[in-house]
């Protein structure tokens, strides 16, 4: 269903698919633009051989119908804010261990950055890469925004988008191995994994990214 609705909604843009890893476990980091992206990411994902195991709000999960969909497509459901939410990083761990590819969203929403350049991350994706052992592929993409733009309900579908993906280098968390899980590591670690979207995204754009990500938390 997915596929033909992207091909007709947008135009394509896709570079360095090849980077993609065709099987076992990969973490998936990709900036969050508009409601409409993990739609269309995920066309560009399973064209490059990967089914994108996606971690989704458990609220969608109790929408008669949506829900039964979003658990059929191995969906992870995440309660923010709640101590539930660990859960969510050890189903993550086990679907990893059987060679999903899991697309994280680190920034945890939409970005709010008035440039819309990804904001500073959240740690989980980090904290799983680091106890995993897993690689980290940065995506950036740009596009999805123009279609529907957040907070929007209604699509704006003339003229006809343009979808455009980068899929940068592995992200080296080498320097990491080993260290204890504290927080100033997640926080650093993750801040990599974003400078590594931000790059790809700046590629896609053609600009530069600001000296600092946006820190909708004011730090």
């Amino acid at each position: 269903m997915v596929k033909p609705l992207s091909w007709l909604l947008v135009k394509k843009d896709w570079r360095h698919g090849e980077r993609m890893p065709r099987t076992g476990g990969v973490i998936i980091a990709a900036n969050h633009l508009s409601w409409t992206d993990p739609v269309l990411l995920s066309h560009f994902l399973y064209n490059h051989g990967r089914w994108p195991v996606i971690l989704a709000k458990s609220a969608l999960f109790k929408v008669p119908l949506l829900g039964k969909a979003v658990s059929s497509l191995l969906a992870i459901p995440v309660d923010r804010g709640s101590a539930e939410a660990a859960r969510s990083l050890r189903i993550s761990s086990e679907r990893l261990a059987d060679g999903c590819a899991i697309l994280f969203y680190p920034e945890g929403t939409c970005t709010r950055d008035p440039g819309l350049w990804p904001m500073v991350g959240k740690t989980g994706a980090a904290r799983l890469a680091l106890e995993s052992g897993t690689q980290v592929i940065p995506v950036a993409h740009w596009g999805a925004h123009e279609l529907l733009p957040y907070g929007e309900k209604r699509p704006r579908l003339f003229p006809r988008k343009t979808f455009r993906v980068s899929v940068g280098q592995p992200v080296d968390l080498s320097k990491y191995a080993g260290q204890p899980p504290h927080a100033d590591v997640l926080r650093a670690a993750t801040a990599d994994i974003m400078a590594a979207v931000t790059t790809q995204l700046a590629e896609l754009r053609g600009e530069k990214a600001p000296e600092t990500p946006y820190d909708p938390a004011g730090r």
